[in-house]
């Protein structure tokens, strides 16, 4: 027996008498591939993705930083440009990244802890790790 189907290859085409012939896309359909492991892949992507670990500040940055909200407390009827370091704890994961916003501080909660910019954004005072503006150029 040869393994090259001669016997069947000039055969016509079977076509059922029972059931009506399946369209192109659902046949292609059967042979899509199979996600065995659906969301693996980002999965992977996620816990390669890279989150920096907050840092603790020691004492002399801790009374800088301190120092430097007084002094923004002081001086808040005149909306003193800044430009604020802070940590942004990241939602899916341990860790999170550190970003910059420049504006306009417009007032400081002290029942939330936060600084309040301009625009309505607010900062967390413990996420901050630096403040910078013309206000603090002598220190």
């Amino acid at each position: 027996m040869k393994d090259n189907y001669e016997d069947i290859i000039h055969l016509p085409h079977p076509i059922s008498g029972k059931h009506p012939q399946m369209s192109m896309e659902n046949r292609a359909a059967q042979f899509a591939p199979f996600a065995a492991l659906t969301g693996f892949h980002a999965s992977i992507e996620e816990a390669a993705r890279y989150t920096d670990n907050q840092v603790e500040l020691d004492e002399s940055r801790y009374l800088i930083l301190n120092r430097k909200i007084h002094i923004l407390i002081a001086h808040l009827s005149e909306k003193p440009q800044v430009s604020i370091s802070y940590f942004v704890q990241d939602s899916n994961k341990e860790g999170g990244f550190y970003k910059v916003i420049a504006g306009a501080v417009k007032s400081i909660d002290d029942y939330k802890h936060e600084i309040i910019m301009s625009d309505g954004f607010c900062i967390p005072l413990k996420d901050i790790i630096e403040i910078e503006g013309e206000l603090f150029d002598n220190l």
